[in-house]
């Protein structure tokens, strides 16, 4: 095909504040989660799990389960199908070991250890109960300070677990400000509002499933890999999610578990995890303990800035949480060095969890930085600013684009950061409560990952997009469906949009505030390409306005293409398909992120988080009375989306300092709170006011679109504003997260 200058109109839709396309489904009731489907023949399965963290399965009442009104099998390791590769081998990085009842070892608390299936949900959870597992006991390790230390090979997705930038020693020791201090941040669980859930049915060696995937293709991949079938033999569906938080970016053992039930009783088969059961086999957020070392000259630069972490993974399998990562690339100095060390712990392999690494990394590097602030006698704003990097400090590559300044300026405008005394409980409201204000630094790297996608012009005038990706709530459904539109010059009600399935084009991975990015080019380029293909049989033909004009160009907007030197002249896409003979015309396209921007430029969200807390100096209650972030992330798709993005992750920050946390029997390694009545996260009342504030920003660099993400930026600078708010409420720093109450009393007074 010969080049030929095309333009598509972007803006129709991009960049408008449209209302969610999949909101009345959901607001009625008629969208289809996992759980919802009910296929003829439908058998219920449900797990039974080890009551211990470590030890050998010794016994099941599996004659009584069996004889339980109702149940049809259990199924233990005795009778569960084969697979083809080991559960606990690593064919990737990204294949985590399984507990699919390969062998009797008890690997953690909440493991399953049994499933059992039935004509009822109520027969099979009685079943279940009826097999009381007996486990012969080991000693267990649940604390950072159990068990051997070790340094990992990498943490995060690879990256070394030591990296230094300068002479981290001689700047600490030649600053005329220094301070430590070791902050400490607990194991948290995903929670999102759907449990984890498969309804699995086979035909013959075709395989059909319903369950939440943020990694259609990836999951595709993984089962075919484990059971040894084709993976065109498989097909997902997965329209919605009800959140994933990164703990759907991956097969689990329970899915597994639902598939391989449903292959031995040759019936279709639904898993759905209880509550309690979400804590331990589909991964958390590891445990954290931080050391940072901060030097400063008299001018309150930074001269050194050390940033140590400790985490955990499970006994058995590998992920270190990449606590560090975000003291790379926040704040100018000179010398800089993360350095990391871990322990295994009778627990669940830990994983990706919203904001991997920054959220905890983040709470750690701006207390510290707020403590710097006030060993100087500064406001921490302007240490922030004396601070300010302008270009990445660990890689001294310039950033694609870098709004922070306008971001600080824009969120202390509009939360009156100015009037704000430097030193602690010196403000009270009328009520006597103590009252204080805190910031925060944000930053989420932009990310890309690979995805393709497919685009159809219709003789009707009519479009279709499709692409695999994953709407978890964040808004794929509208925002795609919007970058689509554009791609192929067409009104938004003109397209028709398919994603949710893995037998469309792999959209990639719904992961690293990526999918946009990723999803969103790949429907550019298959627009840009049918629309070339349009453009170029117009063009060629002598009867069409448009022959000839290749070398002036043509312009995709309302249906229709025209030229570029002269609106007037054109026609529309019916009627060159129409012409043509054709009832429609495809394209494809591919997103990734381009190798060359990689190694140039350093690509970043940033944002600015403003915390008022309220303390109660008797009691030590804290409540968080008003949030304000800004946030620049490039190219706005859909404002009413981001601004939900920016909001729900400063909840999560709420939570991350005030409210989450697992409590573990150190006895048994089970743990304690493993339901939504104990593990406390905020609801409405919580969060009184919050406030997000959408900073232009511009990225040539980036991507073709200028996308940046935006899904777990909000976390990470809210937690550490509110933890600094509470040190200027009180006077009192704590350092291990979530602030608890008696940290305070005695203390606020």
């Amino acid at each position: 095909m010969a080049e030929t200058a095309i333009h598509v109109r972007h803006g129709s839709s991009i960049g408008q504040p449209l209302t969610r396309r999949d909101g009345p489904l959901k607001v009625t009731g008629r969208a289809t989660y996992a759980a919802d489907n009910n296929p003829p023949g439908l058998l219920h399965a449900v797990m039974a799990v080890s009551p211990i963290g470590r030890g050998r399965l010794v016994g099941l009442d599996v004659a009584a389960a069996r004889a339980h009104p109702g149940v049809v099998e259990v199924m233990t390791s005795a009778n569960r199908p084969a697979l083809v590769v080991d559960p606990d081998k690593k064919t990737n990085p990204f294949a985590f070991r399984l507990d699919v009842l390969q062998n009797d070892h008890v690997r953690y608390a909440g493991q399953p250890v049994a499933v059992v299936i039935a004509e009822t949900l109520e027969a099979a959870t009685e079943g279940a109960a009826l097999l009381a597992p007996r486990v012969e006991a080991e000693p267990v390790s649940t604390e950072l300070d159990d068990g051997a230390v070790f340094v990992p090979p990498a943490v995060g997705v690879g990256d070394p677990a030591e990296m230094r930038h300068g002479d981290v020693e001689g700047g600490l020791a030649g600053a005329r400000t220094r301070i430590g201090a070791t902050y400490e941040t607990p194991a948290q669980y995903h929670n999102a509002m759907e449990p984890h859930a498969i309804v699995a049915a086979w035909d013959g060696d075709r395989l059909e499933i319903d369950t939440p995937s943020q990694g259609l293709a990836f999951a595709v991949a993984r089962i075919a890999e484990l059971l040894g079938i084709a993976p065109e033999g498989i097909l997902i569906r997965s329209p919605f999610l009800g959140g994933g938080f990164g703990s759907k970016g991956i097969i689990t053992g329970p899915q597994m578990l639902g598939i391989l039930a449903a292959r031995l009783v040759g019936r279709p088969v639904k898993l759905v995890l209880r509550r309690e059961h979400m804590y331990g086999p589909v991964g958390h957020r590891a445990p954290t303990r931080q050391t940072l070392r901060l030097g400063a000259d008299g001018t309150g630069a930074l001269t050194a800035l050390h940033h140590h972490t400790r985490t955990a993974t499970s006994r058995f399998d590998e992920f270190f949480e990449p606590s560090g990562g975000v003291s790379h690339t926040l704040y100018a100095s000179p010398a800089i060095a993360t350095t990391s060390d871990a322990v295994r712990l009778d627990t669940g392999t830990p994983m990706f969890m919203r904001a991997p690494g920054e959220a905890s990394g983040s709470i750690a590097l701006e207390s510290a930085m707020d403590e710097m602030a006030e060993a100087l006698g500064l406001d921490p704003l302007e240490f922030r600013l004396r601070n300010y990097a302008e270009v990445e400090p660990m890689s001294g590559k310039p950033f694609s684009s870098k709004a922070l300044r306008e971001c600080y300026a824009q969120g202390a405008a509009r939360f009156g950061w100015a009037g704000r005394p430097l030193k602690p409980r010196t403000m009270r409201d009328k009520d006597g409560l103590l009252v204080g204000w805190g910031v925060g630094t944000a930053t989420f790297p932009a990310l890309m990952m690979q995805g393709h996608a497919r685009a159809v012009l219709r003789r009707d005038g009519t479009g279709l997009a499709e692409t695999g990706a994953h709407d978890m709530g964040q808004g794929a459904w509208t925002a795609l469906a919007q970058i689509a539109a554009d791609s192929l010059g067409l009104e938004l009600d003109q397209l028709e949009f398919r994603s949710g399935r893995s037998d469309l084009p792999d959209a990639g991975i719904a992961g690293g505030s990526a999918h946009t990015a990723t999803a969103g080019a790949a429907l550019r380029g298959a627009g840009e390409d049918v629309v070339a293909k349009l453009a170029e049989l117009a063009m060629g033909d002598a009867r069409s306005p448009l022959h000839g004009a290749g070398n002036v160009g043509v312009v995709a907007r309302g249906g229709r293409l025209v030229r570029r030197d002269d609106e007037s002249r054109g026609e529309s896409y019916a009627d060159i398909l129409a012409r043509a003979g054709l009832d429609e015309i495809e394209g494809r396209g591919t997103g990734a992120m381009d190798p060359a921007v990689q190694e140039r430029f350093a690509s970043h969200s940033h944002g600015a988080v403003f915390a008022e807390v309220k303390v109660d100096p008797e009691l030590g209650q804290m409540r968080v009375t008003r949030l304000v972030g800004a946030f620049a992330a490039g190219t706005v798709v859909n404002p009413r989306l981001v601004e939900s993005q920016y909001l729900g992750g400063m909840i999560w920050g709420v939570s991350f300092a005030l409210h989450e946390h697992a409590v573990t029997d150190h006895r048994t390694g089970r743990i304690m709170n493993a339901n939504l009545g104990e593990y406390h996260v905020p609801v409405n009342a919580d969060v009184p006011s919050i406030e997000a504030i959408l900073v232009e920003e511009h990225d040539p660099h980036v991507n073709a679109l200028g996308i940046k993400g935006v899904g777990e930026i909000g976390i990470t600078g809210t937690a550490g504003a509110i933890a600094n708010a509470v040190w200027h409420a009180t006077g009192v720093r704590v350092r291990r997260f979530p602030i608890p109450i008696e940290a305070l009393i005695g203390e606020a007074g």
